[in-house]
């Protein structure tokens, strides 16, 4: 039977009583849905080519530099794997029942040290790997929250981030692997930020350490171990600026950061520590410095920037501070660079929009500055899919209410006619939409016949610090305004149908979905909000301790009456009656930044309003879905909820369901 046929029948049966809840489970409980329907195992089986798309991320060279370690999902979770050569079988190493997260090998030594947490709850613990024996153990306390991990050069100890002290607070401690109940803390955060460790000196007597204040707002330490002196090098005073620490550069007489203070964009710098000189490298280059990594004896260096979106990698002479670009790159989005031990290899993590994160590994010439030869080393596999299809998006700007253009990426279907609109907000706020690899966007031009347009809408990251602070405190929903404004845009092109456009979004994206129900109902057809703010005066209150002075200083500090009452006033759980938009509300039980409870509140007082609503929870889930069971089942409703819209609202919308 064609998929087009299937969907007419599945009219009748997404449709439902507007008058009870119905509530099911599935994935052994894992999932509880409530006034989510049946789906046709015909519809799942022909969708699920899309969900089955892996990854190869890079993680750490071999000790030797002959072989890598990468992370790639043969069970349910990403695990550890083990690659010995271009295009070779992929080992596994670990086998948890949770996704691995953040790698690090030690020096001299095949160890790995990684970060994971349990369910979703981003409580992440330290572990130690012998990826020879398949033996690990916990190193941290299984309580606080861990992270930043950083080897010494010696790789006798690491420094990490930690919240073992009050639960709360994020300090930097120490350990010794041999010895990990002794661990130390060796700077105590003395208010509400974040601090962390990003580089140890060349004798391993101090740390370059950042502590993040805000996305406009970051400042970079030096700490001496001995006695735990802390001196700020850059940022603070008056002038808020981004400063975020890389590396101490050779023999220690300087270091490399990217800062803000000169320019709009996050420029690479280097200062030296006995004049304070202060070089901007990159001055030329007007978009942001990304990405750093740099070889073991300080002379060379790799950074990537982000242009328009696009990653575009340099090379680094660190002696002399010249560079020069890598152009035999394949165009796309670049992460995770790191060199090996005799840096004679640069590898990093490449995703374009036609082929999923895979390794690449650049093997390097003398020359500081020049590049080699560029080999792949995963090839991940796509579900069958033919990518070479897949449509590539166009970037677009449109005009705002205050004459701003706003940049959004667009990808249009190759069908005829005035086609179905499906807005795709990103979070953070201060995220950014960039044209990756997406089979869930290829879905749903393919199945559905739907254009999809990501915005960067102000706040975004990567157009420069004024346009980050854009939606600041009380000038929140001057973000929402730049959805209306792509509504109207919409509504003028000749091949788009603004009758037909649904919103979806993520954590901050959730809370713009809502946010656009609020002020767009009448122009829109449906809404999906995933882990999004529905109340930010409960949001701030009920988010981890850890994070929360750091939300209010995005958002606002609801201990403020004046604050109190615009965030009140904004948020959408106090605003349902202007809500007339199907919404399917998606949530993750254990999820520490958006408690489940913005998720429930929200869906209580729809219902309260006799506004319909699909609600999905995931119970072994935090703040978005990481599972391959949860990610598989989650795209069938998705499909039927987008297929399943209404003709006009009424009284009773959910009698009235139509193609989307």
């Amino acid at each position: 039977m064609k998929l087009k046929q299937l969907v007419i029948g599945l009219f009748a049966l997404c449709s439902l009583s507007a008058n009870a809840v119905t509530e099911r489970t599935a994935n052994n409980g894992n999932l509880v849905m409530q006034d989510i329907p049946e789906i046709p195992a015909q519809i799942v089986q022909d969708l699920n080519r899309y969900q089955n798309v892996r990854s190869a991320p890079f993680r750490a060279f071999s000790a030797n530099g002959e072989a890598i370690y990468i992370s790639t999902r043969f069970g349910d979770v990403a695990q550890l794997h083990k690659v010995v050569m271009p295009g070779g079988a992929r080992q596994q190493l670990t086998f948890f029942k949770e996704p691995v997260g953040s790698v690090a090998r030690q020096p001299d030594s095949e160890n790995l040290a990684f970060t994971m947490d349990a369910g979703g709850s981003e409580f992440a613990q330290i572990f130690l790997l012998d990826p020879n024996t398949g033996e690990s153990k916990m190193l941290s306390d299984g309580e606080s929250r861990n992270g930043a991990l950083i080897w010494s050069n010696s790789g006798k100890k690491m420094a990490f981030q930690s919240t073992r002290r009050n639960g709360r607070s994020n300090d930097i401690w120490i350990m010794e692997p041999t010895n990990a109940a002794n661990a130390s803390m060796v700077l105590e955060s003395p208010d509400g930020s974040w601090w962390g460790p990003s580089d140890w000196d060349s004798n391993d007597q101090s740390l370059l350490v950042l502590q993040y204040i805000s996305a406009a707002d970051s400042r970079i330490y030096r700490v001496n171990l001995d006695g735990g002196e802390k001196v700020l090098l850059q940022g603070g005073g008056e002038s808020r600026s981004v400063n975020m620490p890389l590396a101490f550069s050779q023999g220690d007489k300087g270091y490399f950061f990217t800062t803000n203070q000169f320019s709009e964009f996050n420029q690479l710098a280097y200062a030296e520590f006995a004049t304070g000189k202060v070089t901007v490298i990159s001055e030329k280059i007007n978009w942001n410095v990304d990405d750093f990594a740099i070889t073991d004896d300080g002379k060379r260096a790799a950074f990537s920037v982000n242009e328009e979106g696009m990653s575009k990698v340099y090379l680094l002479n660190t002696e002399n501070l010249t560079f020069e670009p890598v152009s035999n790159l394949p165009v796309g989005l670049v992460g995770g660079m790191s060199f090996s031990d005799d840096s004679k290899k640069l590898a990093l993590t490449l995703n374009t929009p036609k082929t999923p994160s895979d390794t690449y590994v650049l093997n390097l010439k003398a020359k500081a500055t020049k590049h080699g030869d560029l080999v792949r080393w995963t090839y991940s596999e796509v579900g069958g899919l033919n990518t070479e299809q897949f449509v590539e998006p166009t970037l677009i700007r449109y005009p705002s209410f205050d004459k701003r253009q706003i940049p959004a990426f667009i990808y249009k279907p190759r069908k005829p006619g005035r086609l179905p609109v499906i807005i795709s907000i990103h979070g953070g706020p201060e995220g950014q939409a960039r044209p990756n690899f997406s089979s869930t966007i290829q879905l749903w031009m393919d199945k559905l016949g739907a254009a999809v347009i990501t915005p960067n809408v102000r706040g975004s990251a990567g157009y420069g610090k004024e346009y980050i602070n854009l939606d600041n405190g009380f000038n929140r929903e001057d973000s929402v305004k730049d959805v209306g404004a792509l509504l109207d845009w919409i509504a003028a092109q000749p091949d788009l149908d603004a009758s037909r456009v649904a919103v979806i979004g993520g954590s901050y994206g959730g809370y713009m979905v809502l946010a656009s129900a609020v002020h767009f109902s009448d122009r829109l057809k449906a809404a999906v909000d995933i882990v999004g703010i529905s109340n930010f005066v409960t949001f701030l209150q009920n988010t981890q301790d850890y994070r929360r002075d750091l939300r209010r200083v995005e958002y606002g500090d609801e201990r403020d009456p004046a604050m109190y009452e615009h965030l009140q006033k904004i948020s959408p759980s106090n605003n349902v009656d202007k809500i007339n938009v199907p919404m399917f509300v998606v949530q993750g039980q254990n999820d520490p930044r958006v408690p489940v409870t913005e998720a429930e509140q929200i869906v209580a007082a729809l219902r309260a309003n006799g506004k319909p609503v699909w609600y999905m929870n995931a119970l072994n889930e935090g703040h978005g879905y990481r599972k391959r069971k949860t990610l598989i089942f989650i795209s069938k409703p998705l499909f039927c909820f987008f297929n399943n819209t209404y003709k006009k609202m009424s009284p009773h919308p959910l009698r009235g369901l139509s193609h989307f």
